[in-house]
């Protein structure tokens, strides 16, 4: 399914996922693709207009990332963002330059001339900047339309080739009219039409399944999360029975955890079988306690268990998995930017078992599943569950995975979250859970000295997981929380608060 949209053009930056999700906001579809884009795989894709990306290199350093020069002579309306504007300055005459004054964070744009893209925004409001270069020259037929403190050219433009440039960030929330002015580029410079709603995908989504699978069977593992159960459930509704969802419960479970799974999947009708094998994955992590070697004995052993269940499915032809945009974006690489992760829900299953991959949202972002889940009729406690990684308790338990650590790490867990929805708070955090350290500490309980096990609090705020804050849970909740935890959850005498954000943190321990 491909849809004309806006095409963002990505140099690297930290924000280029929220380009593409702010254009989807306006009900336009958007797609992010690499810097070296040729010219007639544009010309192929047809977008309404294109969107540069910001980055991080300089645009006269040897190997910076720039486009076909060929770009600006197809008609097609382009907005520069920060490097994107550096970009169109330097490849069309102009002239750029380290700054003496490297300007980050608010700054007071003011506009000076009125223009389409100015439309319904006051003349003085506040944007995000964050650069370490200026323009010194503009090209030629360009004019300046929106100054700010240290940037004299904060909105540059070409009006007969609508070619936009802004230095500062309109994708994040920080600059106030930010939307505004991707509207009015979107819709009152590119003349594009809505054509991204949800209900329309679903129906389109639906179609191609059906069509895709035809005859054959598809197989799914499923974690009782928010993306694979939503993909089960849109598939459910494409093929029926030829769906065959498994559940495998890996021993790393929280408390009470496979059972409240099992409940949700098999009360949306999806087609389920649990298999319990807790204590192969348990014998093999014995000994453990390297975090990145816990991770791979964990995804080793998954894809051996249900490899083995899969097979005894006759005629299944397709691995449905819940990937999202983001895992798309940062597997494939972007030349300029880091590598993230190497991604793959069941890694290494569709080669081994010749299986085709079917993920129906690779295209969309997470709140964009959740609204599909909403219209599809899940649950909201499904819907809003917080993320659980893959390995499970194994990388919440520092250090070596043993039965006795995991039973207390569970209830203290779930003393937390129980306390976090009775308070209304487990809505308003992105993440929460306990971690059980690999040390003890002395304490006093009942005039008895202890040595016991520490429990570290962790709850962060986010928007998609790439950074995140320290939750400031109120002082007399993570009082009771504590009080219970050493109350009722025998090895614990000692529980502490994690105030890092992410980065330099990252959220989870290991």
């Amino acid at each position: 399914m491909h849809k004309r949209g806006i095409l963002v053009i990505n140099f690297g930056s930290q924000y280029v996922q929220l380009i593409a999700r702010r254009v989807r906001e306006l009900g336009v579809f958007s797609e992010i693709v690499n810097w070296d884009i040729s010219v007639d795989e544009i010309k192929e894709k047809n977008p309404y207009g294109i969107i540069f990306s910001g980055g991080p290199a300089s645009v006269y350093a040897p190997g910076a990332p720039l486009p076909d020069k060929g770009i600006y002579e197809l008609g097609i309306p382009i907005l520069g963002i920060c490097y994107g504007l550096q970009v169109i300055t330097h490849q069309l005459s102009g002239k750029v330059e380290k700054s003496d004054k490297q300007e980050y964070g608010r700054a007071r744009l003011r506009i000076l001339k009125e223009d389409t893209i100015f439309e319904g925004i006051p003349k003085e409001s506040d944007v995000w900047m964050s650069h370490a270069d200026k323009v010194v020259k503009l090209p030629e037929n360009f004019e300046v339309l929106a100054v700010s403190d240290n940037s004299p050219y904060a909105v540059i433009a070409d009006k007969d080739r609508r070619i936009y440039g802004f230095q500062f960030h309109p994708e994040v929330v920080h600059t106030v009219y930010g939307k505004e002015m991707l509207a009015n580029f979107v819709y009152g410079v590119c003349k594009a039409e809505r054509n991204w709603e949800m209900g329309d995908f679903i129906k389109e989504k639906i179609e191609e399944i059906r069509k895709t699978v035809g005859d054959s069977k598809v197989i799914a593992a499923l974690s009782g999360g928010v993306d694979s159960t939503v993909a089960a459930v849109l598939t459910h509704r494409a093929v029926g029975d030829k769906l065959h969802c498994f559940f495998i419960d890996h021993g790393l479970l929280r408390y009470k955890e496979r059972e409240e799974v099992e409940k949700n999947l098999r009360s949306l009708g999806l087609p389920l079988t649990v298999v319990d094998a807790s204590d192969i994955f348990l014998e093999r992590l014995k000994g453990v306690e390297d975090p990145e070697e816990k991770r791979k004995i964990i995804g080793r052993t998954f894809i051996e268990v249900f490899e083995k269940e899969a097979k005894k499915i006759e005629g299944a032809e397709f691995l449905l998995q819940g990937t999202l945009y983001p895992d798309v974006v940062e597997s494939a690489g972007i030349k300029g930017s880091a590598k993230i992760k190497t991604h793959h829900n069941v890694g290494g299953l569709p080669e081994r078992m010749n299986l085709k991959l079917l993920e129906p949202f690779r295209e969309l972002f997470k709140d964009e599943v959740r609204q599909i889940g909403k219209l599809l009729g899940i649950p909201d406690e499904i819907l809003k569950r917080h993320p659980f990684p893959g390995p499970g308790l194994a990388i919440r338990v520092i250090g070596e995975v043993k039965k006795e650590d995991l039973e207390i790490l569970r209830k203290a867990d779930y003393i937390f979250i129980e306390e976090l929805k009775k308070a209304g708070l487990y809505d308003r955090v992105w993440q929460a859970f306990a971690v059980l350290l690999p040390i003890k500490s002395v304490g006093v309980m009942g005039d008895v000295r202890t040595y016991e096990k520490v429990i570290a609090l962790r709850a962060v705020e986010s928007v998609d997981g790439m950074t995140a804050d320290w939750y400031r849970l109120p002082y007399d909740f993570l009082d009771k929380v504590m009080r219970r935890i050493i109350n009722e959850v025998e090895g614990v005498n000692r529980v502490v608060y994690d105030i890092s954000s992410k980065p330099p943190s990252t959220i989870e321990w290991e």
